[in-house]
């Protein structure tokens, strides 16, 4: 495991006595989202939410201007740089470090320009075009691992064995990325919780981050925050998942998580400091 995971202008210690498990907010600058239905997503409102987060503790806010809820639709280019490059303008000076949740290589190119501090793609840099678009700079990389896409992959998603895909495809990844000259203290990985697998496979790859840090040796993000599996767990709509997604959150922390991407960030970060009291 590597000792930092450089994001841009922050590097955050992933061991040791200074390290906490980082907590990322989720921005949907979407009209669409399933967690908020799209409450954010004037300007102010995104300005607004983001500024609560960073005073109940957030480490890394997540913006992202196309939803990839199952069954989402693509959004243009054009359109989702409009609803993302001024919401980076206006934060890139606030202090807590900024994420861009896309797969568009374009989109990437411009957000780095703008001042993000890393990209979090969920196709996994699988195509050239986003890998050159990142590689020259000094971004964070979050790759995460997804079958099919968000129009058509909670449709019957099917694995062999779920975690040695996964695995294999991290694997392939970090040698492209080897290739292009990224440093991989600047990468870590999402297993992709939700995104083409059924609540079995989302347990089985639960109870095996431990091999995918061993054998990775790479700091893992998770995101479990509000999703279905949890509403299959506990039968609870989208706005009663918080405790449900406190549990899983924890339980990956346990697991060897290092990154926590949610909904909720003031009792996350109230969880996660609980977590660390009581574990040390």
């Amino acid at each position: 495991m590597n000792n930092y995971f450089d994001c841009g202008r922050h590097r955050f210690p992933m061991q040791g006595v200074d390290f906490s498990p980082l907590v990322m907010g989720i921005l949907n600058a979407t009209p669409d989202s399933f967690s908020d239905g799209g409450q954010f997503f004037t300007l102010d409102g995104a300005i607004s939410r983001a500024e609560q987060m960073i005073r109940d503790g957030v480490d890394i806010i997540d913006i992202g201007g196309e939803s990839s809820r199952p069954g989402a639709q693509f959004v243009p280019v054009e359109e989702e740089l409009s609803r993302v490059i001024p919401l980076i303008y206006a934060l890139r000076d606030c202090g807590v470090a900024l994420s861009i949740d896309t797969y568009k290589p374009e989109v990437m190119r411009e957000a780095i320009l703008a001042g993000v501090d890393m990209v979090n793609d969920i196709r996994g840099f699988s195509s050239v075009d986003a890998i050159n678009a990142v590689s020259q700079s000094d971004v964070g990389l979050c790759a995460m691992h997804m079958q099919n896409s968000p129009e058509n992959m909670q449709i019957a998603p099917q694995y062999g064995d779920v975690n040695s895909e996964i695995l294999d495809f991290f694997k392939r990844r970090l040698s492209q990325f080897d290739l292009a000259g990224i440093d991989r203290q600047r990468v870590c990985l999402d297993p992709g919780f939700g995104f083409g697998k059924t609540l079995e496979h989302n347990i089985a790859m639960m109870q095996y981050l431990p091999e995918y840090q061993r054998s990775l040796g790479l700091p893992l993000l998770v995101g479990v925050s509000r999703k279905s599996m949890i509403g299959e767990i506990t039968g609870k709509p989208v706005e009663r998942r918080l405790a449900g997604s406190l549990a899983a959150a924890l339980v990956a922390l346990n697991q060897g998580a290092k990154l926590l991407r949610v909904h909720d960030v003031a009792e996350t970060v109230d969880a996660v400091k609980t977590w660390m009291t009581l574990s040390n």
